[in-house]
């Protein structure tokens, strides 16, 4: 049985625990390296951006890519990336049922490292925003995971000690950045991250389902 803890606000990453994004971002990131002779696996995407927090478009700097060139590409990923959402996303089986359950028993928030265009449109039809009562995404820090500062921006706009606060996520970066926070983390890994190391995690859950449960 989960062990309980009083927590009074619970702050959920979005790509890979709300919605399933994290494979078209990858698809995305691949094909435009690709176009530029630069081959991206995906064991090379789960360690340098779900793992490390890196761009993946260091492989293209080192192969000679200059400033300008990664601009590009990176623009050029990000508008294939918007396509591909915009063939319509879901919330992930249980979250909804989660999020219902949870819902004025404590704050909740989205903290994101996604831009807030590509967070818009994922969630244009989910019908789950409403369940939030403040969400962050990337224009909202300096710093995106694994950096602390998304989290450390969540606390103070919660307003609650970092004991009374809970982070669910699904990746190695996205730990590390609740982690150095001084945030205890629950993670539900998924496809892309099942095989990362979770042991600084205060649980690791197999469904979200068990969020539910940890709330006192």
């Amino acid at each position: 049985m989960l062990a309980t803890i009083m927590i009074k606000a619970i702050f959920w990453d979005n790509d890979g625990v709300l919605v399933d994004t994290e494979p078209l971002y990858f698809s995305a990131t691949r094909a435009v390296l690709a176009e530029a002779g630069v081959a991206l696996s995906r064991e090379a995407f789960i360690r340098i951006s779900l793992e490390e927090g890196r761009s993946v478009f260091d492989l293209a700097r080192d192969q000679g890519a200059a400033p300008d060139d990664l601009e590009r590409l990176r623009r050029l990923r990000n508008h294939r990336y918007g396509e591909l959402l915009a063939s319509g996303m879901a919330a992930l089986p249980g979250v909804e049922e989660t999020l219902r359950a949870l819902h004025g028993h404590c704050l909740m928030a989205i903290v994101t490292s996604s831009l807030r265009e590509h967070f818009d449109i994922i969630h244009r039809h989910t019908g789950i925003l409403k369940y939030f009562d403040f969400i962050l995404t990337r224009e909202d820090y300096q710093h995106t995971k694994p950096h602390p500062e998304p989290y450390l921006t969540a606390l103070a706009r919660s307003g609650l000690a970092p004991r009374q606060c809970l982070v669910v996520e699904d990746t190695r970066r996205g730990l590390r950045s609740a982690v150095e926070a001084g945030l205890g983390c629950a993670v539900i890994p998924n496809g892309l991250t099942h095989a990362s190391d979770f042991s600084e995690a205060r649980h690791v859950l197999s469904d979200v389902r068990q969020v539910a449960a940890l709330l006192d």
